[in-house]
């Protein structure tokens, strides 16, 4: 895959691969010209195309000056999009909602045509209306009329069910093509031109896609949740929605051997997986570190979740049974919080034990010092951390 890393949490930000260099578009919300440029020249050797969302009506993007702010700015807007036409190699194309007025929609999308963008995708409502609102497609018809760029509609979900629909909506608002995010979102199948697969179906190809592109956790079960909606509801659905691991998602799924394979693979290939820890940058004046006293017991172990099936496994779950069963005080854990990252250092019997990585919460922070300890203990060893990929040589 090719990955573009957030340096100060170690987070892949955006993940691709050759394979779909030819189809991925990114969209960029984003109210600066020259950072927009940046992010652009980054990215334009993997993916096919730029577009810049000026379409999002959420609160973060418009006290950001980003998404539908834009449509009230159109100098800046235009600033946007002629940077990125004159200085990036491939298509730029963006996404806007339509105006209050029809001329002013008109208007604004020629103005952006005459810079050269190569498509323009347009949402069928207003910035202040929201889905419960119904679609225009006469709107988008009209643009349409008056430029020779093709114009992509949106925003048809509720009235999409089937593929024959998205077809519909198409010529209804005479379009070259469909962009859809809602409809897709709970069902992807809902591009095939025979009938749609069942939901249980496309979850479970879904999940074993996110397991061999080792897809973080988190946006899995944000994609799972859109896929289930009021099925969240169910039995499974509730114990979905207390999974915190890829595979304790996939295990509702009947993948989780299936997952816990892939990933030990992917450790023992050298190969570094979204394991929930990460160190630090080692050069550079804004490094922060802890200043560590010298008998702290320092050790290059990282706390992989995937390791650990029971929660009774858990190293902090070890650590308070051995001093429960002997009658010894209980550890306590000291965690230091650094931007994005957390880092925990634990007092057991007179002595204190971390590990050297900065792990994305607090909880994998307190059971990577916690392994540290029973490490020194006995309790484990070097070469069983190394074969799970707790130690990385």
């Amino acid at each position: 895959t090719i990955d573009f890393i957030d340096p100060s949490d170690g987070c892949v930000v955006f993940r691709t691969c050759d394979e779909e260099k030819d189809r991925v578009v990114l969209q960029l919300g984003t109210a600066c010209p020259k950072r927009a440029l940046r992010v652009a020249q980054m990215v334009e050797n993997d993916v096919a195309a730029i577009d810049i969302n000026m379409g999002c009506p959420k609160e973060f993007s418009i006290k950001g000056g980003m998404g539908a702010a834009l449509l009230s700015d159109p100098e800046r807007a235009k600033s946007i999009l002629k940077i990125l036409i004159d200085n990036v190699k491939i298509s730029v194309t963006c996404k806007i909602r339509i105006l209050p007025q029809l001329e002013d929609t008109i208007k604004l999308v020629k103005e952006f045509e005459a810079l050269g963008i190569a498509a323009i995708a347009i949402h069928g409502r207003t910035r202040d209306e929201r889905p419960r609102h119904p679609v225009r497609p006469d709107a988008i018809r009209a643009v349409t009329k008056e430029v020779s760029i093709p114009v992509i509609c949106n925003g048809g979900s509720r009235e999409i069910a089937r593929y024959a629909d998205i077809l519909k909506f198409r010529d209804t608002c005479g379009a070259s093509s469909v962009m859809i995010a809602r409809a897709a979102e709970w069902n992807v199948s809902i591009f095939r031109k025979d009938s749609m697969l069942p939901l249980d179906d496309v979850i479970t190809s879904y999940l074993k896609l996110c397991v061999d592109y080792d897809n973080s956790a988190h946006n899995t079960k944000y994609c799972v949740q859109n896929m289930l909606r009021e099925l969240q509801e169910t039995p499974r659905g509730r114990i979905f929605l207390e999974s915190q691991t890829l595979e304790q998602i996939c295990q509702i799924w009947d993948l989780g051997d299936y997952c816990r394979q892939k990933q030990l693979e992917y450790q023992q290939k050298g190969m570094f997986t979204r394991r929930e820890c990460s160190t630090l940058i080692q050069e550079g004046p804004d490094v922060k570190k802890i200043k560590l006293d010298p008998d702290i017991i320092e050790r290059n172990v990282a706390f992989v979740r995937i390791n650990y099936k029971q929660t009774h496994d858990l190293p902090k779950s070890i650590l308070h049974h051995h001093a429960n069963v002997n009658g010894i005080n209980l550890p306590t854990y000291e965690t230091h919080r650094e931007v994005k990252l957390f880092r925990c250092i634990i007092s057991f019997q007179g002595k204190r034990y971390t590990s050297s990585f900065w792990e994305k919460n607090k909880k994998f922070a307190e059971q990577g010092a916690a392994l540290v300890c029973l490490l020194n203990l006995g309790f484990v060893t070097e070469e069983s951390l190394r074969e799970n990929g707790s130690i990385l040589e």
